[in-house]
C-alpha cells in the first residue's frame, strides 16, 4: 500500500487464470435472463391468449351507417365464432359514403368488407389498385352473382354492384373465406 498523506489505498489485485471469464459463464448469465422471459411469453400466449385477434362490436358503426340512410347497409349473419371483427368505420364524403368492416377469418388472415355509395368506377379501382382490371370469374350465392377480381399483389376480391351501392369483399384470404363472408350478407 502507498501512503498518500495518511490515506491508504488498496492495490488492484491481480486476476488469476481461474478468475477469468469464459464463454460458458456468459452463456449461463444469458440463460438466467432468457429463461424467465421465455416463460412469461409462453404464459402470455398459451394461458392469456395473447395471439388471439382483439374483437370489437361493430353495431354502433352499423347503426351510424343505417341512420345516414345513404345506401342499404348489410351486416354478415351466421359467421362462426372463429370470425372476428377488428375494425369498423363509416365515413361520408362529397362523392358518397363508405362503410368498412375489418374481419379476421378462421385462418387468421384479414378480410375487409366495404359497402359504399361511391360510384363503382371510382371505388373499385381505389380499393383493388389503380391499374384497369377485368373480372376473372364470378361467384354465385343464393340470390346474387358477384364478380371475382384479382386485387393488389396477393389479394383477391369479390365485387357486387347494386343500385345505389357497391359491395367489395377484399383480402389475401382464400377464395373460400371471401365467398363465406360474401354469402353471409343478407
Amino acid at each position: 500500500m502507498v501512503n498518500n498523506g495518511g490515506v491508504s489505498s488498496p492495490e488492484t489485485p491481480a486476476i488469476g487464470k481461474r478468475e477469468e471469464r469464459r464463454p460458458r459463464d456468459m452463456a449461463l448469465s444469458l440463460a438466467v435472463l432468457l429463461v424467465p422471459i421465455a416463460l412469461l411469453l409462453l404464459f402470455y400466449r398459451l394461458v392469456l391468449g395473447g395471439d388471439e385477434p382483439i374483437g370489437m362490436d361493430p353495431e354502433p358503426t352499423l347503426q351510424q351507417a343505417r341512420s345516414a340512410a345513404v345506401f342499404p347497409v348489410s351486416a354478415p349473419q351466421g359467421l362462426g365464432d372463429d370470425w372476428h371483427v377488428q375494425s369498423a368505420t363509416f365515413k361520408r364524403d362529397d362523392d358518397g359514403a363508405t362503410l368498412r368492416l375489418g374481419y379476421v377469418d378462421p385462418d387468421k388472415k384479414p378480410i375487409q368488407l366495404i359497402e359504399s355509395s361511391v360510384a363503382p368506377t371510382t371505388i373499385v379501382p381505389a380499393e383493388l389498385g389503380d391499374k384497369p382490371r377485368e373480372p376473372v370469374g364470378t361467384f354465385r350465392d343464393e340470390a346474387r352473382t358477384w364478380q371475382r377480381y384479382e386485387g393488389r399483389p396477393g389479394e383477391n376480391a369479390l365485387v357486387l354492384r347494386e343500385s345505389g351501392r357497391t359491395v367489395i369483399v377484399l383480402g389475401p384470404a382464400s377464395s373460400q373465406h371471401l365467398e363465406t363472408l360474401a354469402g353471409a350478407l343478407p
